[in-house]
């Protein structure tokens, strides 16, 4: 049976050499361990990357159910009113109707011919026939204005009814959205919270970065209007995002936007979607500040273009309103209110 005990190197550089091929693995056994540890944390930043973006999504589309909503309320409310004046005139037309059905009866008790026969004074039986006429003209006329009403009256209530279950459809979507948003965020702030500080450092900076050459300064705001509401974002530095927010105490993206345009009189829509839409949109390069600047394809996160590369924004819960570079993620467009 061959021996397997093992020989010694018989000279010195061979024990070197030994050395030296020893040394080497561990490095690189340590040098692929790297990525194995460091790969975790990377997905779990991108992870965190992605559940904000969705939750933004959601944010959005439950910023556009509740205002859905809130319109639908103001026009359920208006249509409540119509509804009680026309029901009111539905009644006053009734006692009028009763009243001249009432005199009609009264007076149509003897035969015409035989009344005008007892008259002592026949033409005033005549200018009194001629009233009761006249009576009966009026009578048909309300009658009809009476059907036409209630007709009315019936449809305004079952447009009611559509409003009110659009409105019901509205409150749904909106809870559904509310939970899709709370689930993300929940699940966003339980991952950022298992990254040690430096990554979570690592990904704040990485949420800030961009490219910071795509615009000069940038010029002064195309108007009035937009130089109020470049000093109400301003003002807003350092509020906290608030999801479903428009301030002025938390924002979220659109309602920063929304809530600052609103400071210098001119009404935004709610979400980002609808902003883009809500002026002329322009070149990003030629963008001046108070301009709105719409990122991603889908138009889901909005800032304000502040001159200088810069934009403020509400970026995501934990961040405070703050200045970022233009660049900070693609721009999908520009609009000038």
């Amino acid at each position: 049976m061959g021996s397997h005990r093992r020989t010694a190197p018989s000279s010195g550089s061979e024990r070197s050499t030994a050395l030296a091929l020893g040394l080497l693995s561990a490095a690189a056994t340590a040098l692929g361990a790297v990525p194995a540890t460091a790969a975790p944390q990377e997905d779990s930043r991108a992870e965190v990357d992605r559940l904000y973006r969705e939750a933004e999504k959601a944010t959005e589309a439950y910023n556009a159910a509740d205002e859905r909503a809130d319109a639908l309320r103001r026009e359920i409310a208006d249509a409540q009113d119509a509804i009680a004046r026309k029901q009111q005139r539905v009644n006053t037309m009734r006692e009028t109707l009763g009243s001249l059905a009432g005199s009609q009866y009264r007076s149509g008790g003897l035969d015409p011919a035989l009344s005008l026969l007892l008259s002592e004074d026949p033409e005033d039986y005549l200018r009194k026939a001629s009233v009761l006429d006249r009576l009966g003209v009026h009578q048909t006329a309300e009658l009809r204005k009476l059907r036409g009403t209630l007709r009315s009256l019936s449809q305004d209530r079952a447009e009611a009814g559509k409003r009110l279950g659009a409105l019901e459809r509205s409150r749904k979507a909106a809870a559904t959205h509310k939970r899709t948003v709370e689930h993300k965020l929940a699940e966003a702030r339980r991952l950022l919270g298992s990254l040690p500080a430096g990554e979570r450092a690592a990904w704040d900076r990485a949420s800030r970065s961009g490219r910071t050459d795509l615009l000069g300064p940038g010029g002064a705001p195309a108007s009035g209007r937009a130089a109020a509401a470049v000093a109400a974002a301003r003002s807003a530095l350092g509020k906290p995002y608030v999801w479903g927010a428009n301030g002025p105490s938390g924002f979220d993206c659109s309602g920063l936007t929304q809530w600052a345009y609103a400071q210098a009189g001119v009404a935004l829509p709610r979400t980002s979607q609808a902003q883009r839409y809500a002026g002329r949109q322009v070149q990003l390069s030629e963008a001046r500040p108070g301009d709105l600047v719409l990122y991603r394809s889908d138009a889901s996160h909005v800032g304000m273009y502040m001159g200088n590369g810069q934009v403020i924004h509400a970026p995501y819960p934990g961040a405070p309103v703050r200045y970022d570079p233009l660049g900070m993620m693609p721009v999908s467009s520009v609009t000038r209110v």
